[in-house]
Order: C-alpha cells, then sequence, then structure tokens
C-alpha cells in the first residue's frame, strides 16, 4: 500500500503512457516529457495563484486590513480575476522601445524559472528530467535570470528602468557567487552532481533515529544558512527587495511593463522562489528523503520508518489471520 501511495503519480503516468504501446520509442519520450511539463506547469501555477492569495492576507493582517476576500470563498478566487483582468488590460509599449526586446524579457525570465523546476526530485522515481548535472544545470540556467532582467531595463528606452535594472543586476550577481559556494560542500561530499545521488546521500539514519541530513552537520547548518540568506536576495523578497525601488514609486526594471507582461514577472518571481525552495529543502541538499523513525512497542522495541510502520502492521495481521 505505501508503495503505490507513494507512486500514485508514476502510476498515472504510466497507465496513459500504455495507450501508446504501438506508437514509435521517439514519440512515446516526447508525449512523456509534455506530460512531466504540464504537470510541473498545473502543480506550481495553482501554488502561485494560492501563495499569492495567502501572502497578501497575512501581509493584510499585519497592516490591520482584511485582505482579499470578495472574489471566491474567502477571497480564494481572487487569482481568477487577478488573471483576468491583467489578459484584457491594455498592453503599454513606449513609442522608442526596443519592441521585440521588451516583449522577450518577460518570456524569459519565466522560461528560466520553469526550467529549473524541472531538475528539482519531488520524490522517489519522481525527478521530471534526470541529467548527470542537475545542480550545475540549475544555476547555469538560473544565471539567465539577470540577462532577463537586463533586457527587460534596456529594451523599455527608460533611464528609470535601466537604473532599477542595474540595481537588480548587481543584487543578484553579488549574492549569486555565496549561493553557489554554499552548495560546493555538499557536492564535494557526496561526489556527484546529480540531485537523485545527492538525495540517496541523505536517506541513513545515525543510531537508528536521527536523519542523515547535511543542515545537522556543522558544515551543513552553516551552508544552510549562506544558502537561506542567498536565496533570499536571488528571490527578490524581503528585506531584499530594494530593486523595485518602492520609495521612488517605481517598479525597477518593470516600470514600462503592463497588463499581462508585468503578471509574467511577477509569476517568474514566485516559481523562482519555489525553486530555490526546492533545491534548498525538498529534497535536494538538506532534506534528504529518510524520515524521522518511530518506535514501535511489541516486537523488541524495534525503530522503524513511518513507511516500515504499515508494512510492519500489515505483517502482524497477516501473521494472525495465518494463525485462525
Amino acid at each position: 500500500m505505501s508503495k503505490s501511495i507513494d507512486q500514485v503519480f508514476l502510476n498515472a503516468k504510466q497507465w496513459l503512457l500504455s495507450w501508446l504501446a504501438g506508437l514509435p520509442t521517439w514519440m512515446v519520450q516526447v508525449v512523456s516529457s509534455l506530460i512531466n511539463i504540464f504537470a510541473l506547469l498545473a502543480v506550481f501555477l495553482t501554488l502561485f495563484a494560492l501563495i499569492s492569495v495567502l501572502e497578501r492576507k497575512i501581509l493584510a493582517r499585519m497592516q490591520n486590513r482584511y485582505g482579499p476576500n470578495r472574489v471566491g470563498p474567502f477571497g480564494l478566487f481572487q487569482p481568477i480575476a487577478d488573471g483576468i483582468k491583467m489578459l484584457i488590460k491594455e498592453d503599454i509599449v513606449p513609442a522608442r522601445a526596443d519592441k521585440i526586446v521588451h516583449f522577450l524579457a518577460p518570456i524569459l525570465i519565466a522560461a528560466v524559472a520553469i526550467l529549473t523546476l524541472g531538475v528539482i526530485p519531488y520524490g522517489r522515481n519522481m525527478t521530471p528530467f534526470t541529467i548527470d548535472g542537475g545542480i550545475l544545470f540549475f544555476f547555469a540556467v538560473g544565471s539567465a535570470t539577470e540577462l532577463a532582467v537586463f533586457m527587460a531595463g534596456w529594451g523599455s528606452n527608460n533611464k528609470y528602468s535601466m537604473l532599477g535594472a542595474m540595481r537588480a543586476i548587481a543584487q543578484m550577481i553579488s549574492y549569486e557567487l555565496p549561493l553557489i559556494i554554499s552548495v560546493l560542500p555538499v557536492v564535494m561530499v557526496v561526489g556527484s552532481l546529480t540531485p537523485d545521488r545527492i538525495v540517496a546521500a541523505q536517506a541513513e539514519y545515525t543510531f537508528g533515529l536521527v536523519p542523515r541530513w547535511f543542515v545537522f552537520t556543522p558544515w551543513g547548518a552553516a551552508a544552510f544558512i549562506l544558502f537561506f540568506v542567498s536565496g533570499l536576495v536571488e528571490s527578490n523578497r524581503t528585506p531584499f527587495d530594494v530593486p523595485e525601488g518602492e520609495s521612488e514609486i517605481v517598479a525597477g526594471h518593470m516600470t514600462e511593463y503592463s497588463g499581462f507582461k508585468y503578471a509574467t514577472f511577477f509569476m517568474a518571481e514566485y516559481l523562482g522562489m519555489f525553486a530555490i525552495s526546492g533545491l534548498g529543502i525538498t529534497p535536494l541538499l538538506w532534506a534528504g528523503r529518510a524520515r524521522l523513525a518511530v518506535v514501535v512497542f511489541g516486537d523488541r522495541n524495534r525503530l522503524y520508518c513511518p513507511v516500515d510502520v504499515a508494512r510492519y502492521e500489515k505483517k502482524v495481521r497477516a501473521a494472525r489471520l495465518s494463525l485462525r
């Protein structure tokens, strides 16, 4: 039962692919990749909608307000209303802007965020795209964010946009180096750049109870703190959100963007935040696949993982039935 629950999404994908048994191998692989892509988009776009509402509600409570509460129950349908509004809003492009660069900047920054989500292992056998240099791919693709921000500032042909872009790029480049350095100890200890191998290296226990997560080591804890701070900067979150220049009533490199283009920048920021969180916590670098062990009394006080508990109870029931 535990295996089937753990692999429910993988089994659903295999069932869909079973209908293509007569097609060529390359076509089945293409369909498999498309299923992975659509699943990623569906999950993280839904998370983007929910987290944006949750953040607005939390910030509203901090400011003694209610926040979104009109559209749908408890305001949960507010992202749908916002999406419709952004789609029908007029797309204003400055007359002297480089229209091609201005158009490509939000597409590039969203594509970068989506690509980084593809190499993160979300569970057992649930890495969308398994490649040998997954960590290297993550940082190599993620560094293209600076290019997209520069394109937004340059293509707008606006001095405020350009200054905001330069300020954002300076901040991201400054903290990108410590972000990569914080990952190096994990890569050196495991001896691999493959995300799945890094997860497997943390799957055991110390004294049969404490998971061997790298965050529990002195170097791992220091690296995690450095990674967390650098991740906040790369995600442009408080208190490192100064590139937007809210005190100057401009939006940094997004000053000349409106409508759905502006929403794309907003979405890419959240997707990048999900990617950074996934790299650091679920379950790549410091939170491996091992679970906290629990004590089961009645069998010489042996230690079991939660999954092993289910197997143990199943065996006990089978043994009792055989004795009847």
